[in-house]
């Protein structure tokens, strides 16, 4: 005998998401005329929802890279004659952007020379549409006042977008704190393993859908595949950076105290410049620290010298990775930008990552003591 009702025997719940791997679908009689470029195949509008709640956003798209979330975002909102503000220090790939490209587009910008509020104040021009920050900062973590900044955006009806990779939206979410878009390198936290290539921008509606008109002619578009492996990566987002953080605060403050060491960056610690205002903003400080070494130690043996630490040229994995910001992340800057923001030869990035932090430790004073002898 057949029912006309569902048979729930015969019902399969998957526990994840299928992937739809096709690049072609119906467009006769269909209310989602789906494609790829445009944002809307099934892998992608789940990774985009998912990503909008959890940055207490109204939408959001999944981009191929960060800089292709980056760079999409500026030119939505910036056109010829129009000037932008960004902050000081921000991720070396998208300072690389800005000077090699805006001149192109007849873009006017300015680096602010610090973060407090009169350094952006300063800045700002009649013709200014777009205020970018970076909190906490690459590769100094540097804390800029996330609601002073949109204040005083809305005051001027300029539109604010913030890098907010280094925190994760489980760390902060800035739309909560009055920033209009939110945008990430979803390679790194989000993405977590090491294994993914991808962006993130989220905000509202209506900023979300600017981006999207120019998304579809840029073609920056994450594939559905690396869509699945971002969403399954994020269904362990919070274990993970709860991990981070604590790990992250424990070897900040091994590090500080030792002789070794020159300077320690990280938001978590009171000696932090703007330890207040992060403690503040944030809900946790992250994983993400930097620190200098003595310069009687070299930077290049250290590394070479540590076992369990992986000297790697990304970050936020699951894994511990280090690297030196001045042949990396900021290598495209000249030695003098690099000297104006404070990023030295012997400047190292350390990604905590969540393996038992003793083993950490341990993993650093052995490389110091090796590279001392």
């Amino acid at each position: 005998m057949h029912s006309r009702g569902r048979d729930k025997r015969l019902t399969v719940w998957g526990a994840i998401s299928p992937i739809y791997m096709a690049t072609s679908y119906p467009f006769l009689d269909v209310e989602t005329k789906r494609y790829p470029r445009y944002f809307n195949t099934p892998n992608q509008e789940v990774i985009g929802k998912k990503i909008a709640a959890l940055e207490n956003a109204e939408a959001a798209l999944p981009f191929g890279s960060g800089i292709a979330a980056i760079s999409t975002s500026l030119l939505a909102f910036l056109k010829k004659g129009d000037h932008v503000v960004f902050q000081n220090e921000i991720y070396g790939g998208a300072h690389n952007f800005i000077v090699k490209e805006f001149q192109n587009y007849g873009i006017e910008y300015d680096f602010t020379e610090g973060v407090d509020l009169e350094n952006f104040k300063s800045k700002i021009k009649s013709n200014a549409k777009v205020i970018y920050i970076e909190t906490p900062s690459n590769p100094l973590l540097t804390i800029t006042d996330v609601k002073a900044v949109s204040k005083l955006v809305k005051k001027h009806n300029i539109v604010s977008m913030i890098d907010n990779t280094f925190a994760s939206p489980i760390n902060q979410t800035p739309i909560d704190l009055g920033i209009d878009i939110s945008i990430h390198s979803a390679t790194k936290y989000l993405g977590g393993h090491s294994d993914i290539l991808a962006g993130a921008v989220a905000g509202s509606k209506e900023h979300i859908d600017k981006i999207f008109q120019k998304g579809i002619n840029f073609g920056g578009n994450l594939s559905d595949f690396m869509c699945y492996l971002l969403e399954r990566s994020i269904k362990t987002l919070a274990l993970r950076i709860e991990k981070h953080n604590k790990n992250a605060q424990i070897i900040a403050e091994y590090l500080d105290g030792h002789k070794d060491i020159a300077k320690v960056y990280y938001p978590g610690l009171p000696s932090h410049p703007n330890y207040k205002i992060a403690k503040a903003q944030m809900h946790g400080f992250g994983g993400m620290l930097s620190f200098e070494l003595h310069k009687n130690i070299d930077a290049i043996a250290f590394q070479n010298a540590l076992k369990m630490i992986k000297p790697s040229m990304s970050l936020a994995g699951v894994e511990s990775t280090i690297l030196m910001p001045a042949l990396t992340s900021h290598a495209l800057l000249s030695e003098d930008d690099r000297n104006k923001i404070g990023i030295s030869n012997n400047l190292l990035r350390f990604s905590v990552g969540i393996e038992d932090y003793q083993d950490i430790i341990n993993d650093i004073e052995e490389a110091l003591q090796e590279v001392k002898k």
